[in-house]
């Protein structure tokens, strides 16, 4: 009896002890080794790092600091001299943009600007504390304070007073408000009191996120395991936020240029006939594309990496005509392997033992699409490998794209046990950690595989599921949506948040993949689709058929014109894609990165609207709206199909089906080509360059490559920055950067808004040519008297130049 007792005292004192809240108390150790301060406290261990002049890290744990790892932090400290000093109340780190003041009594972190204002605090009496095993920073809410990003979440572009979940979920026809989906970036920008600061949680366990739900004290960032590792990132611009953040967690490579093309898709195309007819009615139609993508059904049974031969008889030929008719294919890759004998990929797995496994060592078994599947252990270097080596059997079939889908990782069920073990690069880790990176591991081996294997081209890589960092090897897309208007709408604030997290290749499925939408509804998505960086129809299994034809002839032209306006938009789309992979700028921008501090942009009713670039305006409504409300901020804007000028404000318009609200802000510098049916055919030898006269100062940088191969790595591309001054009334294009020549050999301006006959070239005058452009053509009337509607166009004047390596000025009011 008294041993039970004693017993029951220890389970009692055990559990108290584990839900007490720890604190780190006070500092009792100071330690400072150049750019970093190792602190030891009353119940912990801290280290503060100063990265950069922008970038500070935190990292703190109640025993000593693990060795350091990360998935998602390619970069490494630059070499400098903060300045860091300390007294008995606090330790003092300066650099060129920040101050970081560390408390001793008790510790605490705070960050303010070089004149010292607070740009983020530990709230006082909180800071960061321990309940058993999970660890909370508590940071005080500024007043007005708004939070952006946190990667794929729904919910409203301004995030306060919502909490969010990060643990990638297969979230089949998710609501408008669910939380969590597919892909965890722990990365958010804050912005109060006109300055802007970014922080990104680097652990990989579940983590929680609260932007001041159900308090209105604080906002906290927490993980049920593991170290209270962030950095901290202050700018003051959003956009020099995101820079270093992908300076962190890397850049996208510049993708093919095929995969910016029209993607057409459904679940699924089969057999090979039907994929060739899909393709054929988009080369009769005169819709221009440049992908097919092959779900599940292209296999045998599901299983991976084999082709159903009653379907598909000749992969490898039935590829090579498709590549003859300017298509590229993408196939379904799922991460679980059948447990079935004599089953290639199965028993060439088992041989290399690369699944993963249980704690006493036994193969997990998880079911998925081919029944009974064990799951290859992408977080080590010989589940990449084998995995790589599998690979290279599509690009011999002629396959150039690999769709990543259900590597959350998704099992029916939905319920992975916390005791399978993956290899974790060599330090084992249990799926608590290793999950959410699960998903990033595998696009890692699919782009490093078929890279190989393609021999100097350039793959293209989907995802479903990542964690911080997967642009490096891949897009993704919103997964699972539905055909309704509040998805369509969801998706636009998706990718936009998408965009400030870092990722700037994203798409969703146009048209929604679950349920069946109408004309109207299909109408407006593809038109958004256009302007989206990456563009694919889509739809699931058991629903109407979803390509542009299939909601009759009206709509098949609407998608036409939006279509064609995007591979006109091909070079302008082109060079913000190099924008991104230089500074993590993302292609597609919600105002609030150009806008941040103006509230309409966080309003309801105009969250949705985004720019493409720096001067495209797109304004998504959803499709039963006959009249909306849009916010033109900043600057005077011109409307794209007639070029009226707006001033800036909300304005009241009337909607209609054939098209798209869509502005051009002023000054804006769009380069654009000839039409094509697919990037497989060469435009004409003339660049567009489509300049808009307006009173801010801009400057774009224009790109060209091969849009196929590496050689752009080794400086294979063609640069040329072009200025436009309007104080000075001039147009300047700066002698290009050339390893290679450009794809055209002339340019023609195409100037709107601009009143003079003449232009003066290098200081020679030269008359201008008037004319019209046209940007999108009109929809038939289908009635038995109509022919077709008005066609509505822009008045411009053209200035036709040799594309030399000369530098010029076009003077030019």
């Amino acid at each position: 009896m008294i041993g039970r007792m004693l017993s029951l005292c220890l389970l009692i004192t055990a559990t108290t002890a584990a839900q007490q809240v720890v604190t780190p108390g006070n500092v009792t150790g100071v330690n400072i080794n150049g750019q970093t301060i190792r602190i030891t406290t009353a119940h912990a261990k801290a280290e503060i790092t100063a990265w950069s002049h922008n970038v500070v890290r935190v990292r703190m744990d109640r025993q000593e600091l693990g060795k350091d790892f990360s998935y998602a932090v390619v970069a490494t400290p630059k070499n400098f001299a903060p300045v860091i000093t300390q007294n008995e109340n606090e330790i003092r780190l300066e650099t060129d943009s920040l101050v970081a003041r560390i408390g001793k009594k008790p510790f605490s972190v705070s960050f303010l600007t070089k004149s010292g204002e607070v740009l983020q605090a530990d709230e006082p009496g909180l800071g960061t504390s321990w309940i058993g095993e999970e660890v909370t920073a508590y940071k005080t809410m500024q007043e007005g304070e708004r939070f952006l990003g946190l990667g794929e979440k729904t919910g409203n572009l301004d995030r306060r007073g919502s909490s969010y979940t990060n643990w990638n979920t297969d979230a089949f026809g998710y609501t408008v408000n669910q939380d969590p989906i597919y892909a965890t970036i722990p990365f958010y920008i804050g912005v109060h009191h006109g300055k802007s600061y970014g922080l990104f949680f680097d652990n990989s366990f579940r983590t929680n996120f609260n932007f001041g739900a159900s308090n209105n004290r604080f906002a906290s960032f927490s993980a049920n395991s593991g170290e209270m590792n962030y950095y901290f990132i202050h700018h003051p611009e959003v956009a020099g936020i995101i820079a270093a953040y992908t300076w962190l967690a890397g850049r996208m490579p510049m993708p093919p240029m095929w995969s910016l093309g029209y993607q057409q898709n459904r679940y699924s195309y089969y057999p090979e006939a039907e994929v060739m007819r899909i393709a054929q009615t988009l080369r009769e139609k005169q819709i221009p594309a440049d992908g097919i993508t092959l779900d599940i059904h292209y296999m045998d049974a599901y299983k991976l990496f084999t082709w159903n031969k009653q379907r598909f008889p000749d992969p490898a030929g039935m590829n090579a005509r498709l590549r003859k008719m300017g298509f590229r294919t993408t196939v379904i890759v799922d991460p679980g392997i059948k447990t079935e004998a004599n089953y290639h990929a199965y028993e060439s797995g088992k041989k290399a033992d690369i699944f993963i496994k249980y704690s006493d060592g036994q193969y997990y078994t998880g079911q998925v699409w081919p029944g009974w599947c064990h799951f290859p252990d992408f977080t080590g270097a010989k589940g990449r490998s084998w995995w790589k080596d599998q690979v290279k059997g599509y690009v011999d079939a002629g396959v150039d794209g690999l769709w990543n889908d259900m590597n959350e990782i998704a099992t029916w069920g939905q319920n992975m046990p916390d005791n399978v073990l993956f290899d974790f690069e060599g330090r084992t880790a249990t799926h608590r950690e290793a999950h959410n990176v699960y998903g990033s591991a595998m696009v890692r081996a699919s782009y490093e595989g078929a890279r190989a294997a393609m021999q100097g081209r350039r793959p293209f890589i989907l995802t479903r599921a990542g964690y911080a960092g997967l642009q490096r090897y891949t897009a993704i897309w919103t997964g699972d949506n539905r055909a309704e208007d509040d998805h369509m709408l969801l998706g636009v604030r998706l990718m936009n948040s998408l965009g400030l997290s870092g990722v700037a290749f994203s798409g969703m499925d146009i048209g929604g993949f679950t349920g069946n939408g109408s004309p109207a509804l299909y109408a407006r998505w593809i038109q958004l689709g256009a302007f989206l960086p990456y563009c694919r129809s889509h739809t699931g299994i058991n629903t109407k058929s979803a390509e542009p034809w299939a909601f009759g002839e009206e709509v098949l032209e609407i998608a036409r014109n939006y279509i064609n306006l995007r591979y006109r938009l091909l070079p302008y789309l082109y060079s913000g894609f190099h924008e991104a992979s230089a500074t993590g700028m993302p292609i597609m921008r919600t105002l609030a990165i150009g806008y941040t501090h103006d509230p309409l942009v966080y309003d309801p009713r105009f969250q949705n609207q985004f720019l493409l670039g720096d001067g495209i305006l797109v304004a998504p409504f959803d499709s039963k709206q006959t009249y909306a409300p849009v916010y033109l901020p900043g600057g005077a804007w011109y409307n794209l199909y007639n070029d009226a000028k707006e001033t800036p404000g909300e304005k009241m318009l009337t909607l209609g089906m054939h098209t798209l609200p869509v502005y051009i802000r002023e000054s804006s510098i769009i380069p654009m080509q000839s039409l094509v049916q697919s990037t497989a055919e060469k435009p004409t030898d003339t660049l567009f360059l489509h300049v808009y006269k307006g009173a801010r100062s801009h400057r774009f940088e224009y790109y060209e490559d091969d849009g196929e191969t590496f050689a752009y790595e080794k400086g294979a591309s063609f640069r040329r920055v072009i200025r436009y001054e309007p104080a000075e009334g001039n147009l300047v294009l700066e002698q290009p950067q050339n390893g290679v020549p450009s794809h055209f050999r002339q340019i023609q301006l195409v100037l709107h808004g601009f009143g003079n006959s003449t232009a003066k070239v290098n200081g020679t005058e030269r008359n201008l040519t008037e004319g019209e452009w046209v940007a999108v053509q009109p929809v038939s009337r289908f009635d038995p008297q109509g022919v077709a509607n008005p066609v509505v166009k822009c008045a411009v004047k053209t200035l036709t130049l040799p594309n030399n390596d000369q530098s010029i000025t076009v003077n030019v009011e």
